[in-house]
């Protein structure tokens, strides 16, 4: 199975709608799983033109008043996924998210929040995060895709390219 992971969109706050390029990365998945900070439910019915989405609730959905999960668990061809915005600080802390991998049970867990792309082995658990399409923080703009097929997983970084603001630009933008 293929597997489109986006996070941190933050559209229309900070974008008005998905890069072209992220929409073309995910031309083939089988499913997209989007890890908070949508700001908005549009990006949820863009992507399900594409595949069918999971999404849970990020730090500014709050803000905005989304009704979305704050956790969800899949299964993936005999591998639990767990889907969490990573709320934790310092941002992308990998101890506490490996704790929060525990908590859900997952083998995978994915997350959003800190808007910079990760993907590590804890022990047992493999701690992914596409990083964010539209806003990073201190790296390039970027999605993932993830495959499994029989519990063997791939991963892949997929960088969407420039900016869509300038760092002078972006000081008008609210922050999370």
């Amino acid at each position: 199975m293929l597997i489109g992971l986006i996070s941190d969109t933050h559209i229309p706050d900070r974008a008005r709608q998905i890069p072209e390029k992220v929409l073309e990365s995910f031309e083939n998945v089988d499913l997209i799983i989007h890890s908070g900070d949508l700001t908005a439910t549009t990006v949820i019915d863009e992507l399900e033109n594409i595949a069918p989405v999971i999404a849970i609730q990020g730090n500014m959905d709050r803000v905005a008043g989304l009704d979305l999960p704050r956790f969800q668990v899949i299964d993936v061809e005999g591998l639990k996924i767990g889907v969490a915005h990573g709320e934790v600080y310092p941002r992308g802390d990998t101890q506490q998210l490996l704790y929060l991998a525990r908590e859900l049970d997952v083998n995978i867990l994915i997350t959003g929040h800190s808007h910079q792309p990760k993907i590590e082995q804890v022990e047992d658990v493999l701690l992914l995060n596409p990083g964010s399409p539209i806003v990073p923080r201190l790296a390039d703009r970027t999605v993932m895709l993830l495959e499994i097929n029989d519990k063997n997983v791939d991963v892949e970084i997929v960088k969407i390219g420039a900016p869509v603001c300038s760092a002078l630009d972006f000081d008008q933008y609210p922050r999370d």
